[in-house]
């Protein structure tokens, strides 16, 4: 087995039908485990999956009005979202288990917080510690306790950011229902060095969604010191085995 620490996200539209709630997308999500496992098999090196909340997690978060910046102080809108959130992460993980990837859960709301300021504190021991022991943690979006604010979601894709500065990953990838970013003639753009490259496509980060629209990943995905990949489902293997993979991030 390489020495390579790599960190997968797997986007909610990507493994659930998001018209329906609490709804798997059951050909889509096999197809990506079915990847996983193949790169398991072939060594490809030390992995952390992390994964959206899609028609789970976000059905409930929406209803409690709990987002990244709005929080709840209600004992029932914790349970609720959290609760969608374990249910879709344990599908994912007896799926990867199923095909003898040896994935356990990992709940953030168990071990992260955000402070006053909207600071993210997202120890990494537990998660290195299975790492080391050979698993592969599976983490996933949830609610978070946060200063002040009861608790606010914590996305998938702030997870996957502060995994790899913490961890040190040598690449991350990001699964999305895309085959990566496009552009103005829906392109696959193949690499992207400086948000100035992309921002008449994308516009400003300032617009997207709550849980990180495109603009927000790329600019996210800019800084950390890691190449990192935007790609399609077709590509997840791809990508694990350390091949071209959609479009390629890298602000270094």
């Amino acid at each position: 087995m390489t020495d390579d620490l790599v960190v997968l996200k797997l986007g909610g539209s990507v493994i659930t039908d998001k018209d329906s709630p609490e709804t798997v997308d059951d050909a889509s999500l096999d197809g990506v485990v079915d990847a996983v496992a193949a790169a398991v098999d072939a060594d490809a090196g030390r992995l952390v999956v992390v994964h959206g909340g899609g028609s789970f997690g976000h059905v409930h978060a929406a209803e409690h009005g709990v987002s990244t910046t709005d929080g709840s102080d209600e004992a029932a809108a914790v349970t609720a979202i959290h609760g969608a959130m374990k249910r879709l992460n344990a599908e994912v993980v007896d799926r990867l288990q199923t095909r003898d990837v040896a994935a356990v859960p990992v709940h953030p709301l168990s071990v992260a917080a955000r402070d006053h300021e909207g600071v993210l504190s997202l120890p990494v021991d537990a998660t290195a510690g299975l790492l080391a022991e050979g698993f592969v943690p599976v983490l996933h979006g949830d609610v978070i306790a946060h200063a002040g604010e009861g608790v606010t979601v914590l996305s998938g894709d702030e997870i996957v950011t502060s995994l790899a500065d913490s961890l040190e990953a040598t690449r991350v990838g990001l699964c999305s229902t895309v085959p990566g970013v496009l552009d103005e003639n829906d392109a696959v753009i193949d690499e992207i060095r400086s948000f100035e490259d992309v921002a008449s496509v994308l516009g400003d980060s300032e617009s997207t969604d709550v849980s990180g629209g495109m603009a927000g990943k790329v600019r996210e995905l800019l800084a950390l010191g890691a190449p990192a990949h935007i790609f399609g489902p077709d590509s997840v293997g791809d990508f694990l085995n350390g091949e071209q993979a959609g479009t390629v991030v890298d602000g270094r």
